[in-house]
């Protein structure tokens, strides 16, 4: 099935690599000009590079995206290079998989802003072109540790939550305007995320108890198959699906 994507701008945090430079380059595929936000430079162009061949449309945001002036800048972008109709809040990262009596500040804080408040803030600063655009859609990337709490450590699940009920909180304000939000949850994921975090530091007590749950997961996922999904519910043939909160893990959450 063709999706309709084309003649509209669609931003995507974390666009650099794993899930969302797959979601970018498929977006970009089915016509969509793509806004690749990413924190690193190298890896923003090199993705709107891999669209460029491609045949695609993409333009590069570099920027820390809990910065609010950052946002602002992305935003911005998306209005240079058409209606405004769809965004991913994909960028992430990762705890060190500790309990809340072992989890420090910094931890708590970098997870909780990173993973919460800037999807809040994109959100915010989207919501009202959404609108202006005649609806859209908003596609928040969760985890498995956004509906169980035995997938990663105590400020990590925390944050994920937080971007369920974000999610659903978004889906139902603003359905009668036209703006659709909903949180794919993956479970494991080929990706670098593991790389926001020292490995070294990585709480042994606590990975002793979590092994066991994710060893139960049935494979790592592909970034193209998580971004098949997010792409499906950026288009216009998922126009009734709003609030929704999609396990995309192969089987894991049924376990």
């Amino acid at each position: 099935m063709a999706l309709t994507l084309d003649q509209r701008s669609i931003i995507v945090t974390g666009a650099g690599s794993g899930i969302g430079r797959a979601t970018a380059l498929q977006l970009a595929a089915a016509g969509a000009h793509v806004i690749v936000a990413d924190l690193a430079e190298a890896p923003a162009n090199e993705t709107v590079q891999l669209v460029a061949d491609a045949g695609g449309a993409a333009t590069a945001v570099v920027g820390d995206i809990s910065d609010p002036e950052v946002v602002e800048r992305i935003v911005a972008a998306a209005v240079e290079h058409g209606p405004l109709k769809g965004v991913v809040n994909n960028a992430g990262v990762m705890d060190l998989f500790a309990g809340a009596a072992e989890t420090d500040d910094a931890t708590w804080e970098r997870c909780l802003r990173v993973n919460t408040t800037a999807p809040f803030l994109m959100t915010r600063a989207t919501v009202p072109l959404l609108i202006e655009n005649g609806g859209g859609s908003i596609v928040n990337v969760g985890s498995a540790a956004g509906a169980r709490g035995a997938a990663a450590g105590a400020a990590y699940t925390a944050s994920k939550h937080a971007v369920t009920g974000l999610t659903k909180n978004t889906a139902y304000r603003y359905a009668k305007e036209g703006v659709r939000a909903n949180v794919a949850l993956p479970g494991g994921v080929e990706t670098n995320i593991m790389g926001s975090i020292d490995g070294a530091k990585i709480d042994q007590g606590a990975l002793a108890v979590l092994g066991p749950v994710h060893a139960s997961a049935i494979r790592n996922a592909t970034p193209d198959e998580q971004a098949a999904l997010i792409v499906f519910l950026l288009a216009d043939e998922s126009s009734n699906v709003n609030g929704a909160v999609i396990a995309n893990d192969g089987g894991w959450a049924a376990g």
